[in-house]
């Protein structure tokens, strides 16, 4: 029956019994129409069974009320406005029922090739395919998305939550060292932070400057650790990261041992380096926005040349916020220790270790107490007056013959004096460790290295400037059990400051990285440039 003819019957029928046909046949129509949306999957058979269903959730229903077609909209807004009046109406209205009916479904069989849609609970992307609607008025579900800092901020406080739980916890397994006895402050708080730093620590280098001043220093001689941190850092793979969005911390890899060799003429002040340092963070922060992110919080510098902490003053947020890794760790010269690392003075011949580490066993240590250096500075001028070739105990040398064996010498002696020369670091420390001999610091601004991890009263012997007189007195009244402790802590402690061409866990490139990782543990940074936070 054509539509014409349909509506020629409509108009001729007025008594009741057709009446109540008529409210019978559109009701089937309309319930058949129905069922036949829900086997296709439409969005409008979703719409009703989601809101009887307890596994969809409500959001869901949401989005396919977003998501009707058009012609699903039109269908739902007449069944809901004319079904309720449609059999109390003139047959007109049936008739426009039946004529929409009828084109809903011509409608839906133009779209049964048409792969289906099906929207699930969580709403992902990958359960939403690809033919949903594109209805500009659609607008999707908001998801939260985290920045990349947010990211960074979240796993440095769960490690910071580990390792504050790890001394009332187990002791961890480790397949090369595990951290133990007195020569630590807490074994097992750095141990585990040492793994949270294996896990997590991602350091961004700036590739900004040239050689020789940048991205390459000195490997050998007094400032060796300056170009070995330089060049071990450029070329790992494990703690550096080429996202910086994804970075803990970014180095600044400049070389103060360099600045003075190739721009600075003898004689003259060291503004132009100074100056060269400020350009460089300058060019950083105007091409980068991390340096303004954090005022320079979650950056560090390395320096072991004297003037590593001067030059560091001409830029104010080098000093005030980042972390300076600095061999001279002056307190009176700025030196924060809670923002500021300390890193051990090394000077090598070549770049290895061999002839460098061993030692007689202690009772076979002949000399109480060895030094030989230049007589510079204001500590060494009075350990001369007070021993050079007073005491055959206490051997204090400007110079020694060359027929006599500074590392043997060392190797001999129970005790190495470590005082303070032009600057408060000296390579005693390390060479004393390195030969199995008891470090003996004599100092009054210094800060060891590594003392934020390391209990350095449990293996070295601390003097005051005052002390230097009683020096005998002092050691001579530790008692031997007390001494063989000590020079065994040496020989344990010394693995923290090896240095090696492939750098070892727990080597001293990796507690330089470790010390600077507390400090960056100590940070917290925010997209708002204005909110540095100190844990």
């Amino acid at each position: 029956m054509g539509i014409e003819e349909l509506k020629n019957w409509l108009a001729s029928t007025s008594s009741s019994s057709s009446k109540i046909l008529l409210c019978l046949v559109p009701l089937v129509l309309v319930s058949g129409f129905a069922s036949l949306l829900l086997q296709k999957g439409s969005n409008l058979g979703l719409l009703y069974t989601s809101s009887s269903s307890h596994t969809v959730k409500n959001s869901s229903l949401l989005v396919a009320k977003e998501r009707d077609s058009p012609i699903d909209s039109q269908v739902r807004h007449f069944v809901r406005t004319f079904l309720p009046f449609y059999c109390m109406s003139e047959p007109n209205y049936v008739v426009f029922l039946l004529i929409l009916v009828f084109l809903s479904i011509q409608q839906t069989g133009k779209d049964e090739n048409k792969p289906d849609m099906a929207i699930s609970g969580n709403l992902n992307n990958s359960s939403i395919k690809a033919n949903e609607s594109t209805d500009n008025t659609v607008k999707p579900r908001r998801r939260r998305i985290r920045s990349s800092l947010v990211r960074v901020e979240e796993g440095l406080r769960k490690a910071r939550l580990a390792i504050r739980e790890a001394p009332n916890g187990t002791r961890l397994k480790d397949p090369d060292y595990i951290p133990d006895g007195p020569i630590y402050n807490n074994a097992k708080a750095f141990h585990r932070s040492y793994l949270e730093m294996e896990k997590r620590l991602k350091i961004f280098v700036y590739e900004e400057g040239e050689l020789p001043l940048f991205h390459d220093g000195p490997c050998r001689l007094l400032y060796t650790m300056e170009g070995q941190f330089i060049n071990k850092m450029e070329v790992n793979h494990k703690f550096r990261t080429h996202n910086p969005h994804k970075a803990h911390l970014f180095y600044l890899p400049y070389s103060v041992t360099r600045l003075v060799q190739y721009n600075w003429v003898k004689g003259t002040h060291m503004n132009n380096l100074g100056t060269i340092v400020l350009d460089y963070v300058n060019l950083i922060a105007t091409k980068h926005p991390f340096w303004n992110r954090s005022h320079g919080a979650d950056h560090f510098m390395l320096s072991c040349h004297d003037w590593g902490p001067a030059t560091s003053f001409y830029v104010p947020g080098l000093v005030k916020s980042s972390i300076r890794a600095l061999c001279n760790a002056n307190t009176s010269e700025r030196f924060n220790p809670m923002r500021d690392v300390s890193i051990p003075e090394i000077s090598l011949k070549s770049d290895r270790l061999e002839g460098l580490i061993g030692g007689l066993s202690p009772s076979k240590r002949s000399i109480l107490a060895f030094f030989a250096g230049g007589n510079h500075g204001f500590v060494r001028p009075i350990l001369f007056d007070h021993w050079e070739k007073k005491d055959p105990d206490i051997q204090v040398h400007s110079y020694l013959p060359r027929s006599v064996s500074y590392y043997d010498q060392m190797r001999q002696s129970k005790y190495c004096l470590c005082p303070s020369g032009y600057e408060v670091a000296s390579p005693r420390i390390v060479e004393a460790l390195y030969n199995g001999c008891v470090p003996v610091l004599i100092s009054k601004t210094y800060v060891p290295p590594f003392s934020d991890v390391l209990n350095w009263k449990s293996f070295a012997v601390i003097v005051s400037l005052e002390e230097i007189p009683d020096l005998k007195k002092i050691l001579m009244g530790i008692p031997e059990r007390k001494y063989i402790r000590m020079q065994k802590r040496v020989i344990q402690v010394r693995r923290h400051f090896e240095l090696y061409v492939n750098p070892k866990r727990f080597d001293v490139f990796h507690m330089i990285l470790h010390s600077i990782w507390l400090r960056r543990l100590n940070v917290r940074v925010s997209n708002d440039p204005g909110e540095i936070l100190l844990d």
